[in-house]
């Protein structure tokens, strides 16, 4: 009763998993595919494509220092109480040093002034605009770095997923060998040549593969549901694995291949860094060079004794300027000597990560060619054990029918045959997740 029932579970599991969700979208997807569509719609690489965004609207804003500034300026002022000054008494006959208080201008006093300034030359507004284009260079590599991260891990995901139900497809095969075991075994007890306890033997073995199946099942669901996750997919959404292990294609001479430093994003970045880095220094050394900016100032000028302004026309007193204003900076307590210095360290700490860096890839490289080839050879040996596990099976089982042998043979043949698939299918996903890694490392993922 028992086992009917968990039979009845597992059949109820594999078809729940298998039947699509009414309003739910199939997405049959090679790792391509996956890869495209994590593009489009990860947060993470949205975001990346924001940043270079808002670095085009920084680089709008340092070239806007080097054209004209614009202003108008209006000002009406109501004087509550109007300036008194004091003038000397003796200009109307009084005695000399003493004052007369003496009120000046009128209640209502009313502006328009247009101010037009020009940057002539700045050293900092100069190098702004010369690193322009190496901001947006550094904001587009972090971006691909971004997406090359993700790249990575989907193809990772994925292909463990590809792995997953060729697991599964080899432990179908090891059910379909037992039942027909528990068949044939049945028939050797109805004859009288086998005890109840081999029969029951062989089920046990049997439940026990169909569980070990739907554990499998389960995995290969929670990856896929990871696996979504990572692509920003709906998980309501139904995700079909298209993409098969093509172990030529595996084997292919790419750990052979020379690599180049500069092939790798992260590379590239901490070059654009370094090369910000060093506009960053010349633009603290020219903040010590004077700056020359050249005005314009037009106004208009007037003052009521009541406010009618707008009413009755009246005298507007016009002044003009022009002029250049020259800035020369003499002493801020050594402030621009440390940002220099502090300039000049940081961009020494790019350069010392650019050379981690290189020791970084040269490592990983070599470690994921020895991964590969390790897995590569243990792979093969593997694929040769399977297959002569799976004769030792048959042979084991073909004396046991006649009688030259028993069950428990057949068990361990069997326990031998699993051992060897797992051995193979985990080698199988460590020469992919190196080759992944290789490829990443030299920046050809």
């Amino acid at each position: 009763m028992k086992r009917n029932r968990l039979h009845k579970i597992i059949l109820y599991s594999v078809a729940f998993f298998s039947t699509p969700v009414i309003g739910q979208q199939v997405n049959p997807f090679s790792v391509k595919d996956a890869v495209d569509y994590a593009l489009k719609h990860s947060s993470q690489v949205k975001n990346a494509l924001i940043d270079i965004q808002i670095q085009k609207q920084t680089n709008k804003e340092i070239t806007a220092a080097a054209f004209p500034q614009v202003n108008v300026n209006l000002t009406l002022n109501d004087y509550l109480s109007i300036p008194t000054s004091l003038v000397p008494a003796e200009f109307a006959g009084g005695a000399p040093g003493t004052f007369i208080p003496l009120r000046f201008g009128t209640k209502y006093n009313a502006s328009g002034a247009l101010d037009v300034q020009q940057i002539l030359f700045d050293g900092q507004v100069f190098i702004g605009l010369m690193a322009k284009k190496t901001a947006i260079e550094f904001s587009t590599r972090t971006a691909e770095v971004t997406n090359e991260l993700i790249k990575a891990n989907i193809y990772k995901i994925y292909y463990q997923l590809v792995v997953g139900k060729k697991q599964i497809e080899s432990i179908d095969a090891n059910i379909a060998r037992f039942e027909k075991l528990l068949i044939d075994t049945k028939e050797i007890y109805k004859n009288g040549f086998a005890e109840k306890l081999d029969v029951d033997k062989v089920e046990v073995q049997l439940n026990n593969l169909r569980t070990e199946k739907l554990k499998a099942e389960n995995q290969l669901e929670a990856g896929l549901a990871g696996l979504k996750f990572l692509m920003s997919m709906p998980q309501k959404d139904q995700l079909v694995l298209t993409d098969t292990l093509n172990e030529a294609e595996l084997k292919s001479n790419v750990l052979d291949e020379a690599y180049n430093y500069a092939d790798r994003k992260e590379f590239q970045v901490l070059t654009l860094a370094e090369k910000l880095g060093g506009f960053n220094v010349k633009r603290y050394q020219l903040s010590k060079l004077p700056t020359l900016s050249g005005f314009v100032n037009y106004s208009k000028n007037a003052q009521r004794a009541t406010f009618d302004f707008l009413k009755t026309p009246g005298p507007w007193f016009k002044t003009g300027i022009i002029g250049l204003k020259v800035a020369v900076p003499i002493f801020n307590g050594g402030a621009t000597n440390a940002r220099i210095q502090k300039a000049k360290l940081e961009l020494r700490k790019t350069q010392n990560n650019i050379e981690q860096l290189k020791l970084s890839v040269d490592n990983d490289i070599e470690v994921s060619r020895i991964k590969m080839r390790s897995a590569l050879v243990t792979m093969d040996s593997q694929k040769k054990n399977i297959e002569l596990a799976e004769q030792v099976y048959r042979t084991t089982k073909l004396k046991y029918e006649q009688g030259l042998g028993s069950n428990q043979e057949i068990y361990n043949a069997q326990t031998e045959l699993k051992v060897a698939q797992n051995n193979y299918y985990s080698a199988l996903y460590d020469a992919i997740s190196s080759k992944i890694d290789y490829l990443k490392a030299a920046g050809k993922l």
